[in-house]
């Protein structure tokens, strides 16, 4: 295992729910995952004073192609390499459990600097080891939505726990990660130091590149709370020496 890189300084801290609420309602995520605009307000209301927390809608309702382009660094927006028009196909790795909801919370969120230099192959069961459950695409896009900052040239980080697998069942060797543009290549000189959304190899390492992990991921409601039943809080975080490494 290569050696552990030292943190940086903490990251800045998210805004209250309430406000990441209204930043995906300006955004218009709300739209593309097709729920009403009080939803979102209702949800944040119901989780205020979890402080830290990252408000998620779920995949299956607000995929990356979608959320990419809404991203901002240095007044320019993101987008997806042209080389991954299957970005949409990566799915949550097994020994991700999402929660049967459309918005959930994540919770204790590190961006992995210390893993900087780490290829994913290595840093996955590390952080499985350490009961953390790697982000997925699309909840690092949320993240550099409602914490631009998070993003940094030369600190950047990876989402493994979306993969892409193939027809016979194995893994695309290409793992999601979200850094920003030096405007080379097929990128483009104006997509400089826009946000990008494209892959690395699975076993390659990047001295940039950490690896983004929550401890867990929080629902209030199930999808049945639509009809009206409001179901109490659960927890889905990962658990130490468990096979599946997060589960309910």
């Amino acid at each position: 295992m290569p050696e552990t890189t030292p943190a940086r300084t903490a990251l800045p801290v998210l805004p209250a729910l309430s406000a990441q609420a209204e930043c995906l309602i300006e955004r218009g995520v709300h739209e593309i995952a097709g729920l009403p605009a009080a939803e979102l307000r209702t949800f944040a209301e119901a989780s205020a004073g979890r402080d830290g927390a990252l408000l998620a809608v779920h995949p299956g309702q607000a995929p990356a192609s979608a959320l990419a382009p809404l991203l901002r660094h240095d007044g320019k927006p993101g987008f997806v390499v042209t080389d991954m028009t299957d970005v949409d196909l990566f799915a949550p790795l097994g020994t991700v459990v999402l929660p049967n909801a459309p918005l959930y919370l994540l919770i204790g969120l590190d961006r992995g600097d210390r893993m900087a230099n780490w290829s994913p192959n290595e840093a996955l069961p590390a952080l499985t080891a350490e009961a953390r459950t790697p982000l997925l695409l699309t909840e690092g896009i949320h993240w550099v939505l409602q914490q631009p900052a998070v993003l940094e040239r030369s600190h950047c980080f990876m989402t493994i726990g979306s993969r892409l697998r193939k027809a016979n069942g194995a893994l695309d060797a290409r793992t999601p990660a979200i850094w920003i543009s030096n405007g080379t290549g097929r990128d483009g000189r104006e997509r400089g130091n826009a946000p990008k959304v494209g892959w690395c190899w699975a076993g390659n390492r990047h001295t940039w590149l950490g690896f983004a992990s929550a401890t867990g991921r929080r629902v209030l409601w199930s999808r049945d709370h639509m009809a009206g039943r409001r179901l109490r809080s659960q927890m889905i975080e990962p658990r130490s020496g468990h096979p599946c490494g997060a589960c309910w």
